[in-house]
């Protein structure tokens, strides 16, 4: 119950920060401006001669004992300060950690106000109020603050933290006051003010930290948010990963609680006697005698004697505020990264010191030489954002270069994102007890989630969605992986870094997720299409098709460009039913024909824009195969087709019992296999496009003739592809541009089996015959603009290249009919160069001399030499030099 009302609490003061700062600053302003301008009746030193004043006059052992306190004090909370620079940032926790010091020095002058007037006392005891203040209290609400994602989740998580800190902090408070307040009780007159200014400090800094750092410290983080666009708390959250497994250590257990709780009941009947049940000599409220005080005629005005106090300069005081503005310098100007270097020093000492899996072999004393390939110096570059201006002319966030010497054998990718655990893995016991706990899988190390993965307790698809963090889970899958694969630095060159997608691919894209795979992305155009002129991104590895379909769009481009309707527009998806006896399939299947309004009602209830146009109906023998033909908006529509088809199935189940669903696909959709039915009918974007191409272009860009084109068209695109039974292959290459295409704007790879159908068809026009027409039919285009692998950032990017990324909000469904007609228009473009290269004779001579890698030829060239003679095989290199203007990147392309 007490931690519910602390979680209520924090999270009250976390989500509104500014209102909690402002009240109680003003509340404190208040109460300490309380009799300002009234003349108080006594003040030590002023107009009464008190016990402590007389005894600073006649020259107390303080003058050694107090410099000595202050000088600690000083050096206590610069040691503070910098402890909390573990966490990457310079004055992030800094600033907040003096503002509630400073709140809570402000909250004593206000209760010293209301109780009495006399501060004289404050200034010697000031340096037992910093000895008093633990500031790692705030390390320990600030690790549950930095593993946030989210502003409402660092709400959250203070909460979260104060409700497991705010109990304890209580306890410890009490104990703290009753253990000082026994020196309140002695009859030494410097000791009894001491003590009550120190329980006053306990009191003061306890509801400071309570009521003002939660909300300081949301405040400030939500500032560094908005200073790193975002991305402010994720890099710290490993840091304070780190911190959490020193925490655990450090966390007190019940035993010491109920101590502490039996020991406060003990200390509280001892003041109860000494106060109440004693007769002891009579205190004002701050701690002075009053039987000793005297008082005098003041000789100056009050506020002249506290100018004077103020002013009044001792050596002590002059060396203490010296040693303040030398470690004030020295932490601001000579620290910098002092604690991350620490981390990391003790993370490379571990690792050098523990025996591992992956070290080197040891033989007869002498260790093993390493493959220096698989060595290398790496810079980990990691943004911390802080709390400091910066320049325009720069990143809003400062960052920190560490640099480590890893070695990638080891599983460990980057010093600071996977730091050596600091302590050797738990029991899988002990871990399952964690990972149901209120601490969750978080707190857990890489390898005891790996552990529990193997053992079957954490699914390893499931690792980034319990932990939380995308790129952590990936880390954690490789390390498993590598310990399985021949060779240990098998994936180091897979990246999984710096990837801004993970949390869109889980649950929609991929599993069991490894990284991703760079592939090159080039450029294409511009193609000019109805009159508009479009740049065609390409991912491909293969050498010469981005070249040879930009020299496609040059040829259209010179000639007026390409000319696109959409003939068709249909989703399709095929359940298979069975019914007793063929009879009962041929009425079934006569009824929903006779039936299909109502059946589009059904349908179409089930999507914002899906809608159902046709049922294609075939039947063999009791079975049928009912094809639903939907229009699907600007998604490629699969899943659309799914839920519709399935709503209507069930209910034709409800009216015909006897139908039995054997599968929602009964492949005469069909999807991702090549079939007639597509071929003929269509699927998904049903294009033509067309162009004309002038002589001149033919001759000059393609370096061939118009009837060469057309005669190479018929003999190879139309019979030989005849002759080969294919089915909607009557193409030179349009599997090339539409994979490219795919891969580039997140399409489903696997659909280019029926997306490249096309016939291409060329023939000689114009008032001579001399001009070259030319046309792409494409029926089954599956594309879309919303779902699937467009969601991903770089799928995105080539999206928006086009124009038409996301929904079309005014007209849906045009945005997918536009980048099919892009499709069907650059598959145009890319047959149109084939073909020229084809008919020219430059394909073989162009590809070898731009589409073979060369890294393994120099290795392979003394293998190449014929063995009985002296004299070398020609090299690749020098035979596709040989006729070096026969390439097509040798025709003069401006944009090749």
């Amino acid at each position: 119950m007490l931690g519910n009302l602390f979680y209520k609490h924090a999270h009250f003061c976390a989500s509104r920060p500014w209102e909690v700062i402002l009240s109680t600053l003003t509340l404190s302003a208040c109460l300490a401006s309380v009799g300002i301008f009234t003349t108080p009746d006594k003040v030590c030193g002023w107009n009464y001669e008190c016990e402590q004043h007389q005894q600073k006059e006649n020259g107390h052992n303080d003058h050694i004992f107090l410099p000595i306190i202050k000088l600690s004090a000083v050096l206590y909370t610069y040691l503070q300060f910098r402890n909390l620079r573990r966490f990457g940032t310079k004055y992030l926790l800094g600033i907040s950690g003096i503002f509630t010091v400073s709140s809570s020095l402000v909250f004593s002058i206000a209760i010293i106000k209301m109780f009495g007037n006399d501060l004289s006392g404050l200034t010697e005891a000031l340096p037992f109020f910093l000895l008093l203040i633990d500031l790692s209290k705030a390390c320990a609400m600030a690790r549950f603050a930095l593993n946030s994602k989210t502003q409402e989740e660092v709400q959250r998580n203070i909460a979260h933290g104060m409700s497991i800190h705010g109990p304890v902090m209580t306890l410890d408070a009490i104990c703290e006051v009753l253990v000082i307040g026994v020196g309140t009780l002695s009859d030494v007159t410097h000791l009894e003010m001491m003590c009550f200014y120190g329980c006053l400090a306990v009191l003061a800094n306890y509801l400071a930290f309570i009521m003002l750092y939660p909300a300081c410290l949301a405040l400030f983080l939500e500032v560094a948010r908005k200073r790193g666009r975002g991305q402010g708390l994720k890099h710290l959250q490993q840091l304070a990963q780190i911190l959490h497994e020193e925490e655990k250590d450090v966390r007190p257990n019940p035993v010491t609680q109920n101590v502490k709780i039996i020991m406060s009941a003990g200390l509280l009947m001892v003041h109860f006697h000494s106060r109440f049940l004693t007769n002891k000599k009579t205190m004002d409220m701050m701690g002075n005698d009053v039987a000793s005080t005297q008082y005098r005629e003041p000789d100056v005005s009050l506020w002249y004697f506290y100018i004077q106090r103020l002013f009044t300069v001792k050596a002590d005081s002059t060396f203490t505020l010296a040693l303040a503005i030398f470690l004030i310098v020295k932490y601001a100007f000579f620290d910098d990264n002092s604690m991350e270097n620490q981390l990391l020093m003790s993370s490379t000492t571990r690792e050098n010191k523990e025996p591992s899996a992956t070290a080197p072999a040891v033989d007869s004393g002498k260790v093993q030489p390493q493959n220096d390939s698989k060595k290398e110096e790496k810079k980990c570059e990691v943004n911390f954002v802080l709390g400091e201006d910066s320049d325009d002319s720069e990143a809003e966030t400062s960052l920190v270069h560490v640099e480590t010497q890893t070695d990638l054998n080891a599983p460990t990718y980057s010093p600071l994102q996977r730091l050596p655990s600091l302590r050797p893995p738990r029991s899988t016991e002990e871990c399952l007890k964690i990972l149901n706990s209120e601490e969750g899988p978080k707190s857990l190390t890489d390898e005891e989630i790996s552990n529990l993965v193997k053992s079957k307790h954490i699914p390893s698809y499931k690792i980034e969605s319990m932990i939380g963090d995308e790129c952590r889970g990936v880390r954690i899958r490789r390390n498993m992986l590598t310990e399985e694969l021949p060779t240990i630095d098998a994936l180091d060159s897979l990246p999984f870094e710096n990837y801004k997608g993970y949390d869109l691919v889980n649950g929609a894209c991929c599993e069991n997720v490894l990284g991703y795979m760079p592939v090159p992305v080039g450029k294409a155009g511009p193609l000019l299409l109805d009159g508009q002129k479009y740049y065609i991104p390409m991912a491909t590895t293969e050498g010469c098709l981005v070249a040879s379909t930009n020299r496609g769009c040059r040829a259209l481009e010179m000639s007026n460009g390409v000319r696109s309707a959409v003939i068709g527009d249909g989703m399709t998806r095929a359940p298979v039913v069975r019914m007793p006896s063929a009879i009962d399939a041929s009425e079934l299947k006569m009824w929903m024909e006779d039936n299909f309004t109502s059946l589009k009602e059904l349908f179409d209830e089930t999507s914002r824009f899906a809608r159902l146009n046709k049922l294609q109906i075939a039947q063999a023998g009791r079975l049928l195969y009912v094809r639903f033909i939907a229009s699907t908006g600007d998604a490629m529509g699969m899943n659309m087709l799914s839920k519709g088809s399935e709503k209507v199935i069930h209910h034709v189940n409800d009216l015909f019992p006897d139908m039995e669903l054997l599968s929602l696909s009964g492949n005469f959709c069909t999807d991702k296999k090549p079939a007639a039915v597509n071929w003929i009918e269509g699927r998904g974007k049903s294009v033509v496009c067309d162009a004309v191409i002038p002589s001149k272009v033919v001759k000059n860009v393609l370096k061939t003739s118009v009837s060469a084109l057309v005669d190479l068209n018929v003999n190879k695109n139309l019979i030989g592809s005849a002759m080969a039974g294919s089915i909607g292959g009557f193409n030179a290459h349009a599997a090339n541009v539409v994979s490219a295409i795919f891969i580039a704007t997140g399409q489903d790879p696997a659909q280019c089996v029926a997306s490249s159908n096309c016939i291409t068809l060329m023939e000689a026009t114009g008032p001579t015959h001399e001009d070259l027409y030319i046309s792409c039919t494409m029926p089954c285009i599956e594309v879309g603009t919303v779902g699937g692998g467009t969601i991903l950032p770089a799928q995105q990017a080539c999206l928006k290249m086009l124009g038409i990324q996301g929904p079309n909000p005014e007209n849906p469904g045009h945005n997918a009919k536009q980048l099919a007609r892009v499709v069907c228009g650059t598959v145009l473009a890319g047959e149109l160069s084939l073909m020229g290269a084809l008919a020219a004779g430059h394909l073989v001579r162009s590809h070898l001399k731009y589409n073979r890698s060369n890294i393994y030829l120099a290795s392979n060239r003394s293998s190449m030499e014929c063995p009985t003679s002296q004299s070398p095989l020609p090299t690749h290199s020098q035979s596709s030099t040989l006729n070096p203007q026969s390439s097509i990147h040798n025709v003069k392309v401006k944009d090749s």
